[in-house]
């Protein structure tokens, strides 16, 4: 099924929007979480509280727990197909690199799997916490929610201050810290509207180190001055050739009103009114972001990395784009990019000497060109073995002859 990456608009959209979700949203009077949501009046739906991508500057508040658990599977890990992904492999012996608020230890679900770049074993947004849980973590009886890759371990690096406004320089030092930890796989969460030197060479450093960086083509959030008609836009560390580009999409299929749009994107994956952990509690939050879409993206690459331990981190991400869903952004298939058969890659040399010619075909993924040259060496073969026979014919018809002659003597 292809993916139709559409913006909301209007009424209709916004309709259609709530139809598609499971899962409602809490009343928030601030930028921190509300601690005690309301229940929400439908059985079928919960109201969970939102988690912030920062915290309000003036007054910061550190996001509080949550007291709504879930017991029904998320949707993202349905459409994921993360139960079936779990019967190949939970992405055991990996580590993978979180850079964004932190990642608190006393998550539960990540209990003696989390490591910390010195000052980001605490996390007072939640942020970074929630994007460890889509990545990590473990199931628990009676709780629908896991992680996409329960077995990976997690390194937690901060690439923004305390209050989750992103800064280049600490998020360069976060790459550098989770490649130097070991980790296979790095999520850096933040998106900036210019390059460094100092971002550009960590991601040199993770590349040189056969690390896979994967970050979100946009920012989290709206864009609430951009028109419908505005350009698309790059965003670093996601626009550097190496790291694997990731865009948000929702239940249904679209992305958010007045979401930015990248000039630039490898994949798609569940971002939009997705649920995960927090920092403190037992409960479960919603958000809503390209940074939590290139998580799930992130726990897919430990899941690869962890089944095909003989793939660099280059061809990890080739594989992750080849196996998506075609669409004008391939969507996240994470079982195909585990146990998926990747057809060989067609040589570029020319026409053969014997005169076939496979005029290209867009789209044939290589069929056509394979089939010509198939159809070329059948030809060649067919030509040789028919010359053969004739020649073992007149061998014989000479063979008899002259026994007849010799008879007749």
């Amino acid at each position: 099924m292809a993916l139709r990456l559409l913006r909301r608009t209007g009424r209709a959209g916004r309709f259609a929007q709530i139809l598609a979700v499971t899962v409602a949203l809490g009343a928030s009077t601030g930028q921190a979480a509300a601690a005690t949501p309301s229940p929400s009046p439908s059985a079928s739906e919960l109201r969970l509280p939102v988690m912030p991508a920062r915290l309000d500057g003036t007054a910061p508040t550190c996001t509080q727990g949550s007291g709504t658990t879930m017991t029904q599977v998320p949707w993202a890990q349905r459409l994921l197909g993360l139960s079936r992904a779990g019967l190949f492999t939970d992405g055991s012996g990996i580590t993978v690199g979180v850079v964004d608020t932190g990642v608190s230890t006393r998550a539960d679900v990540l209990s003696g799997r989390v490591t910390v770049q010195s000052g980001a074993g605490s996390d007072c947004v939640g942020h970074g916490t929630f994007v460890a849980g889509l990545i990590a973590a473990a199931p628990q009886s009676g709780i629908g929610f896991t992680g996409a890759a329960p077995g990976v371990r997690i390194f937690a690096a901060r690439g923004t201050d305390a209050i989750g406004d992103p800064d280049a320089s600490t998020a360069a030092r976060g790459i550098r810290a989770a490649v130097d930890a070991g980790c296979r796989v790095v999520t850096v969460s933040v998106a900036l509207p210019r390059n460094t030197p100092a971002l550009a060479s960590a991601v040199r450093y993770a590349a040189a180190h056969d690390v896979l960086l994967v970050a979100p083509a946009v920012p989290d959030g709206t864009d609430n001055g951009q028109q419908q008609t505005a350009a698309p836009v790059s965003f670093w560390p996601a626009a550097e050739r190496s790291v694997l580009s990731v865009v948000d999409f929702g239940a249904d299929g679209s992305r958010p009103d007045g979401a930015f749009q990248p000039a630039d994107v490898d994949l798609a994956a569940p971002g939009d009114q997705v649920s995960s952990i927090g920092p403190t509690g037992h409960g479960y939050f919603v958000g809503s972001g390209p940074s939590f879409a290139a998580a799930y993206v992130a726990g897919a690459a430990a899941l690869v990395r962890a089944y095909h331990p003989q793939l660099t981190a280059e061809q990890t991400a080739e594989r992750l784009r080849r196996t998506g869903y075609p669409g004008d952004v391939p969507r996240l298939d994470v079982n195909s990019a585990i146990t998926g058969v990747l057809p060989a890659r067609v040589p570029t040399a020319g026409p053969s000497s014997a005169g076939f010619r496979a005029l290209p075909a867009a789209h044939d993924g290589g069929v056509v060109r394979s089939a010509v040259s198939v159809a070329a060496g059948a030809a060649g073969l067919a030509l040789v073995l028919g010359a053969a026979a004739a020649a073992r014919r007149r061998r014989d018809q000479g063979g008899r002859g002259r026994g007849v002659g010799a008879s007749a003597a």
